[in-house]
Parts: structure tokens; C-alpha cells; sequence
């Protein structure tokens, strides 16, 4: 036992031997980056990565994570018309069914039962944090500068650019992903979410639950 004891001691000095590495979380709410300076939110967690808005990345594009680490490889974008695609991520983090809530805390996501017009509703976003109000309308379409979204959800929830794919929530149900506002979180405004449900049919991607 003690010469066991020796050799296993000798290996691990050796670094012939080390522990896996601890794997940092994926969270919706949570930001990530495409190149310097492009920011954005991560929409939800799925089996296997997460959810983007659709002109945040292009297919093929490398993105890192909240802390610089390379995260995964973003598989498939779709903009305009819908806005939408998803990130596989690497070995080094670990997708979670939760939302961060902007001040430490975290919202489990139960699932994507469609909330009605006047439900209160919150978002997450990596720029501004933790905001709620109502849903306003429903199958809005929006046009950019780039073409028109369509089958929106429009509430009164302030948001500003590095928001930009977070989650809108009504309790545990997860609505959509913001694509899209008016105004800015100091003088109010609306903002604008793809319906999550047809952005997972669309890649075939399941959502996970916390």
C-alpha cells in the first residue's frame, strides 16, 4: 500500500495524470461574443448548445463566452423572415435549463406554454439585466433595415443592443427570444421576441428544463 502510494504521488507530480476540467455554465440571459465586438444574449439552453437571434452570428462563426473562453460554434442562422439559429458548444461548458435573473439568482425553465396578450412577462438580457411588463400583441410583423420578422411577440419591456436573443419568460415558460425594440431601458419603449417553439422544430433541438 505505501509503494502504491509512492508511484500514484510520482504520476501526479509528473502531471502524468490530472482532473477534467471544471465546465462553466450556459444560461439564458447570459452574454456571449462573435468576434471583438459583437455582443449578444443567449435566448435558452438546449440539448447540446443554445438558442441565438438569427443576424447575431453567421453559420460556421466561433463565439466565446461571458469570460473570453471559446464556447462552441454557432450551426445554423436564419434572418430575416424569422430570427433565429443555435450554438454547439464545446467540451468546456455545460447547458443548463435555467435564466439568469441580472442579480445572482436563476429562473428554472419548465417549458413553452404560449402566454397570452396581457400576461406579465420578464426578459433577461447581458446588457441591461432583468426587466418585466406585458404582453401587448401577438403575430406582430416588424421590418428592418434588412427585411421583415414575422408571428412576433410585442411587449412593453424596455431593450438596448447587447440584449439582443434574451429570453422573455412568463413564470417558468419560456416565450421567445428578443430580436428586436424601440427606445432604451432609461426612456422606456417595446421590444420584439421570435417564438421559441418554431425556432426548436426548426433545428430539430430540444429544450432543456431546470
Amino acid at each position: 500500500m505505501v509503494l502504491r502510494s509512492i508511484v500514484a504521488s510520482l504520476v501526479l507530480a509528473a502531471g502524468l495524470v490530472t482532473a477534467p476540467a471544471a465546465a462553466y455554465p450556459v444560461r439564458g440571459g447570459d452574454g456571449f461574443s462573435v468576434g471583438a465586438s459583437a455582443r449578444c444574449t443567449i435566448g435558452a439552453s438546449v440539448a447540446g448548445g443554445y438558442v441565438i437571434a438569427g443576424d447575431c452570428a453567421t453559420t460556421g462563426s466561433t463565439v466565446r463566452g461571458f469570460n473570453g473562453v471559446v464556447q462552441g460554434t454557432v450551426m445554423g442562422t436564419s434572418f430575416p423572415g424569422s430570427s433565429s439559429g443555435w450554438v454547439r458548444v464545446n467540451s468546456s461548458w455545460t447547458p443548463r435549463g435555467v435564466v439568469s435573473n441580472g442579480a445572482g439568482g436563476e429562473v428554472r425553465v419548465t417549458g413553452t406554454q404560449p402566454a397570452p396578450i396581457g400576461a406579465a412577462v420578464c426578459r433577461s438580457g447581458s446588457q441591461t439585466g432583468w426587466h418585466c411588463g406585458t404582453i401587448t400583441r401577438r403575430n406582430v410583423t416588424v421590418t428592418f433595415p434588412q427585411g421583415s420578422l414575422h408571428g412576433l411577440i410585442e411587449t412593453n419591456i424596455c431593450a438596448e443592443p447587447g440584449d439582443k436573443g434574451a429570453p422573455l419568460m412568463a413564470g417558468g415558460h419560456l416565450q421567445g427570444i428578443l430580436v428586436g425594440g424601440t427606445g432604451n431601458c432609461s426612456t422606456g419603449g417595446r421590444s420584439y421576441y421570435q417564438p421559441i417553439i418554431p425556432i426548436l422544430q426548426r433545428y430539430g433541438l430540444t429544450l432543456l428544463s431546470g
